[in-house]
């Protein structure tokens, strides 16, 4: 087995989830309801867990003295490998939800069948994630109904924010040179067999929520070969300014 696609296999999951998570961590005290703000700050905590999972195992293959803090703080903006859509901004709840549903469909899918791998670090790792995300998936798509299906001023707010998030769900299904390695070897979850039925639960959540599916056949890419949009270089700076602050901290 190559540990170095096995290396970047693993940074291609876990950086999803920090990225994530550091977007779920903006609203902590800023949620529209104390438990609201109480459910986006743990969501946030649980993925964040996850990501040390992994990175623990990232930093051992690579084997070269790096920490799993170093790997998740100090690596450059071209270094992190997550999605576009993990980085789009809290424009506002229905934007935040709308990311969140979209991705955390996705996530319920992978890891299922990540629970599969014969890596059995990562399957162990999905297995115990597993249970955290599908409570994140009833979280937000609980809120896509509500709002979606709310007030004539909640159900514009959430249409406007899944049409403009749409164009970033197709990437989810790319896959890079590690990924078609890891797959190969019974290790990945091949993502393309995951399309369909990402986008038939989507859809179907969707139209209960009284949303219209966009229409639009243009998608955006590129996060998972490190091509970002401008919002990346802003939220690297916050996540990572206490520990190229004060050099050598731990989690």
């Amino acid at each position: 087995m190559n540990n170095t696609n096995l290396y970047h296999y693993i940074l291609g999951i876990a950086d999803n989830s920090l990225i994530l998570g550091q977007r779920m961590g903006e609203l902590c005290g800023h949620g529209p309801s104390l438990e609201t703000d109480i459910a986006c700050t743990n969501i946030s905590l649980d993925l964040f867990g996850q990501v040390r999972s992994y990175y623990k195992y990232a930093a051992k293959i690579a084997n070269d003295g790096r920490t799993e803090d170093d790997i998740a703080m100090l690596r450059k903006e071209r270094d992190y490998v997550n999605v576009l859509l993990a980085e789009q901004p809290n424009t506002d709840f229905a934007y935040t939800m709308a990311r969140h549903f979209l991705f955390d469909v996705y996530h319920f899918l992978f890891l299922t069948e990540l629970q599969k791998s014969k890596d059995l670090t990562l399957a162990a790792i999905a297995t115990k994630s597993l249970k955290e995300v599908s409570y994140h998936q009833r979280f937000s798509t609980d809120w896509i109904k509500r709002l979606g299906d709310g007030t004539e001023e909640s159900h514009q707010k959430m249409q406007n924010a899944i049409n403009d998030l749409w164009t970033y769900t197709d990437e989810l299904f790319h896959q890079t040179d590690a990924d078609k390695a890891m797959v190969a070897e019974g290790i990945g979850v091949d993502v393309t067999k995951l399309k369909a039925a990402y986008y038939e639960k989507v859809n179907a959540i969707l139209e209960e929520a009284t949303l219209s599916i966009p229409e639009s056949k243009y998608f955006q890419k590129g996060g998972k070969i490190g091509i970002h949009t401008e919002h990346m270089g802003y939220l690297l700076t916050e996540l990572q300014y206490m520990q190229r602050t004060y050099p050598n901290m731990e989690w």
